[in-house]
């Protein structure tokens, strides 16, 4: 594959739309949609994560036997979808600050302890860019409504059995299900 060269075609508040222009190895022009959160790329190397967009939390209870999942509405697939917690980094926050805010902002826990952190990875790679930072912890207190007004959240502890029957009948997001489906087999 040779890259050509990429049109910006639609900027919208929090994503941009861009078509990427390319020669197959057969010598064939095609174009490939995708979307970033930046709004003014203009080379391949752009393309490549640098720093993350976003920060995930992978979050256990005090005694790390239950893990904290989000039910969310989500529009893009009209139905309620299971999902760690997220949210974009804001500019000038570090990931384990955006973490922190949106974790309470999100499900009213506090993420107290942070004990790990996963390198870079995207979201949806078949059609974005964005990169995500997972941050691994423990949180606690009180569950209460998100703060946001257009997000639909309902956070709840998962034990690991209950977790093996909610992965047999949920919607999850991808990395969401994998990582839950290893976290229940363990002993």
């Amino acid at each position: 594959m040779e890259f050509k060269g990429m049109e910006k075609r639609e900027e919208g508040k929090y994503i941009t739309r861009y078509n990427l222009l390319y020669e197959t190895v057969d010598h064939k022009e095609k174009m490939y949609e995708m979307i970033s959160r930046k709004k003014n790329l203009e080379s391949f190397e752009e393309l490549h994560a640098s720093k993350p967009d976003a920060v995930v939390i992978i979050a256990t209870d005090e005694t790390g036997e239950k893990i904290l999942i989000n039910k969310e509405f989500r529009l893009a697939v009209g139905d309620w979808v299971y999902n760690f917690p997220a949210g974009l980094i804001d500019p000038g926050e570090e990931a384990d600050e955006s973490a922190r805010r949106e974790l309470w902002e999100e499900t009213g826990l506090e993420l107290y302890e942070i004990t790990d952190h996963l390198g870079l990875s995207y979201s949806a790679v078949g059609f974005s860019n964005e990169c995500n930072v997972c941050v691994v912890g423990k949180a606690r207190g009180e569950f209460r409504p998100s703060t946001s007004t257009v997000e639909e959240i309902e956070a709840k502890w998962f034990t690991k059995s209950e977790m093996r029957e909610l992965l047999k009948t949920g919607r999850f997001a991808a990395r969401t299900q994998a990582y839950c489906y290893l976290w229940s087999k363990e002993a």
